[in-house]
């Protein structure tokens, strides 16, 4: 075993450290929120175990529904040896408009599909044409 390995995780260990899969931390490496790590000399990926903190700190942003890109402005804050906390709070500031916005939405879906269901008819339902929607009650005092 060379001395790189074993100064260095492996594919697979970082996954199992991480709880993420192996591709996932591939992907974070082609798409830049990983940093390349040295190889080995057969070639295998050797992370050093400071990559632990960033792939948690990573999934940790995903969690939180931020994007790629703006993890990768976070992580880029972070290497400089600066508190990425001024930058996040403006993500998740926009973060939780967009949780808002997107709770409105879900709440007027609901009380759509609430009302379809209330204005269902009752007991026997009537016969319809293929391709009717159900006829509009006799009476809206069903309300």
């Amino acid at each position: 075993m060379s001395t790189t390995v074993a100064a260095g995780l492996r594919v697979a260990d970082l996954a199992k450290a991480t709880g993420v899969r192996p591709d996932t931390i591939r992907y974070y490496e082609r798409v830049g929120l990983l940093p390349p790590p040295p190889r080995t000399s057969s070639g295998y990926r050797a992370y050093p175990p400071s990559a632990v903190d960033r792939v948690r700190f990573i999934q940790g942003c995903r969690r939180l529904g931020l994007r790629l890109r703006e993890i990768s402005d976070l992580l880029a804050v972070r290497d400089t040896g600066v508190c990425p906390c001024e930058p996040a709070e403006t993500l998740l500031q926009r973060r939780i408009a967009e949780l808002d916005a997107e709770l409105s939405r879900l709440t007027a879906l609901r009380d759509t599909l609430a009302g379809m269901v209330r204005d269902l008819p009752r007991g026997r339902c009537p016969d319809i044409s293929p391709g009717e929607w159900c006829p509009e009650p006799a009476s809206a005092e069903r309300r």
